[in-house]
């Protein structure tokens, strides 16, 4: 029996998707789980799976088009059967999809688009199907967006990727060659103005929001980081390099623990009831071209620090090369931001809604100590959490800084 497949709904606030790539195409069969096609939220672009086995026998929207939420886009079913496409269209209660409207070029706005116009310079570049553009060069979408925002032209350079293809390093080896000492003194002298990127406007529109209208309220503790560190470097020196834990792992998974002890800070807000949700799902903020993006370790207390820190990897790793799946970027319900990659000592950060809390992270440093009446070097780090006040308080935050301590301080007790 034929299936409407319609915009999914991929977070609390999303209203409409950009269908930027049909993964596979019409009258080709898909597989429950694999991927059908590439959308572009407010977030990141996102890969939806089919959600049953079948033959796509209609696309009924054009890559490139922004489609509002539940309408339909595409037709599920048997490689035979008789579709009546107006019948099981109008069926769907959703409106025609042939309002689809093309989404408007944004400039620094990165998509996987098989057939996107891309401005690169004073011109317009189209994008085939297989990444390549005018006269046989291919890149990836990185490496377009970057020569894009720093006015490149791809057809100059060599790609290193597979058949020639493009690569982001390629584009940023080509941009660190030294120009001529009359062309760098135009540039510092030029004023540009950059467009804002998607994700960099609605992180912009949620982060005043959230500042505006949250009681924000924060606590920062200084940590004896030196047992953690001490058995994170035991642990990787036993592990091949590809599968050695980063001190964010370890950093998550002491959030995740401590919050089964507080749930009033694993909850949200909703009218005038406090929702405390049954899973520990925890954002972690990702540095990506176009801003930051926080992807989700759902489940993160039940799991084993090893599992947890693979899953990270991946779901990291996919942010970075813009293909998250629904999943990696949904449902978070407390987020921890690490900037001690940057050696900042602390900083404060915005809870992201509908959370009630965020915990930020500096750097690991070494400095003097005093143990047992002794000065010793010792490795510290500060944590600041960032609480709402309408569903916690500071005595009750101070208490889960009290038990994330115990975990960084004893972190044997991350692996049990």
């Amino acid at each position: 029996m034929a299936t409407v497949i319609k915009m999914p709904k991929l977070g609390f606030d999303m209203a409409e998707g950009r269908l930027i790539r049909w993964v596979k195409a019409q009258d080709e069969t898909v597989q429950k789980g694999e991927v059908l096609a590439e959308i572009e939220t407010d977030k990141a672009t996102v890969e939806v799976e089919s959600q049953e086995s079948g033959v796509v026998r209609r696309h009924l929207v054009a890559e490139n088009s922004v489609v509002p939420v539940g309408s339909p886009i595409a037709i599920l079913g048997t490689a035979d059967e008789a579709i009546d496409v107006e019948a099981l269209v109008g069926k769907s209660g959703a409106a025609r999809p042939a309002a689809a409207k093309p989404a408007p070029p944004q400039a620094g706005t990165e998509t996987q688009a098989a057939a996107t116009a891309v401005p690169a310079g004073p011109q317009a570049m189209q994008v085939e199907g297989d990444g390549r553009l005018p006269e046989g060069v291919r890149a990836t979408p990185v490496a377009r967006r970057l020569a894009r925002e720093r006015g490149l032209d791809l057809k100059s350079l060599s790609g290193s990727g597979p058949q020639g293809r493009i690569l982001k390093s390629d584009v940023e080896a080509a941009l660190t060659t030294p120009a001529p000492a009359f062309q760098a003194a135009a540039h510092a002298a030029a004023t540009e103005r950059v467009q804002l990127s998607k994700l960099r406007a609605i992180i912009g529109r949620r982060m005043t929001a959230s500042k505006q209208s949250l009681p924000h309220f924060y606590l920062t503790a200084d940590l004896d980081a030196g047992p953690l560190m001490a058995l994170r470097a035991d642990l990787n020196s036993r592990m091949p390099q590809d599968q050695q834990f980063s001190l964010n792992d370890f950093l998550v998974k002491s959030a995740a623990l401590a919050l089964r002890e507080f749930p009033n800070l694993n909850a949200s807000l909703d009218g005038e009831q406090i929702v405390r949700h049954g899973h520990i799902n925890i954002g972690v903020a990702v540095a990506v071209d176009q801003g930051l993006l926080t992807v989700v370790a759902s489940d993160a207390d039940q799991k084993p620090l090893r599992t947890l820190s693979a899953e990270l990897r991946q779901v990291v790793a996919r942010a970075r090369e813009g293909r998250v799946r629904p999943a990696d970027i949904e449902g978070s319900t407390f987020t921890v931001s690490n900037l001690g990659m940057f050696q900042l000592d602390q900083f404060t950060a915005i809870i992201n809604p509908p959370e009630a809390a965020i915990l930020a992270v500096g750097s690991v440093r070494q400095e003097p100590v005093v143990v047992d009446g002794q000065v010793a070097i010792g490795q510290r780090m500060r944590v600041t959490l960032s609480a709402d006040h309408r569903v916690t308080d500071g005595a009750e935050a101070a208490r889960w800084l009290q038990v994330y301590r115990s975990y960084v301080e004893h972190p044997v007790h991350l692996l049990v």
